[in-house]
């Protein structure tokens, strides 16, 4: 059976918002039961829908992205958020592959037309920024080849069981690429692709490091 998460939203901590969390909760079974999910777990929150630090909201999404959810029950699309807040979140969910189901649409999630397109927009836009970024390894890692860099001889499990560990930063050919002429996020970029776990503000840092030593010498 698939796994679904009941989340349930009121606006205000006020003593008189209880009754609708366990009414929507009470709604939301109903609805998994009858479009046959298996409620994995139920998370409230007590928060403006404006918000997008609220501990449920949270908490449902670490749920959709490490226990393998394939639904989300809410009470109306409003539940999830409003405003940018709604259409973030709910991005969000539609990138992890999970359903989300309504009460208000007896089954999934209908969206406005102009909900739709800003989805549409969001997700075009990062593909194209991944694009880019897959460019920047691609060409990054070209340079480097071309100005001397072999990874096959600097990592240990492509050749050389003497080489660095893929976790070490790699400070000599940093200096050796940024001394051929790559830029800091060139150099950033190339390390990715061979592996590293490295941003380019550590480059530049761990260049720098590297800089001020050696004039101490």
């Amino acid at each position: 059976m698939k796994k679904a998460v009941i989340y349930c939203r009121v606006s205000t901590e006020k003593k008189a918002q209880e009754t609708s969390l366990e009414r929507q909760e009470e709604e939301l079974l109903l609805l998994a039961k009858s479009k046959g999910f298996e409620p994995f777990a139920v998370v409230k929150d007590k928060a403006s829908g404006y918000d997008l630090d609220r501990p449920g909201m949270l908490e449902l999404l670490d749920l959709v992205k490490n226990e393998g959810i394939d639904a989300v029950l809410i009470q109306d699309e409003t539940r999830i958020g409003r405003g940018n807040a709604k259409i973030a979140l709910i991005h969000c969910l539609f990138k992890e592959g999970v359903s989300v189901y309504s009460i208000a649409d007896d089954g999934e999630l209908h969206l406005s037309d102009s909900d739709s397109m800003v989805l549409q927009i969001v997700s075009m836009v990062e593909e194209y920024q991944r694009k880019i970024h897959n460019l920047k390894i691609k060409r990054g890692m070209k340079r480097a080849v071309e100005k001397g860099y072999r990874p096959e001889v600097n990592l240990k499990n492509r050749g050389n069981e003497h080489g660095r560990s893929r976790k070490e930063i790699p400070v000599t050919e940093i200096v050796r690429l940024r001394k051929n002429g790559l830029t800091y996020d060139e150099i950033a970029a190339t390390l990715r692709g061979f592996g590293y776990d490295i941003s380019r503000a550590t480059v530049h840092r761990r260049y720098m490091e590297y800089a001020e030593e050696e004039q101490e010498v």
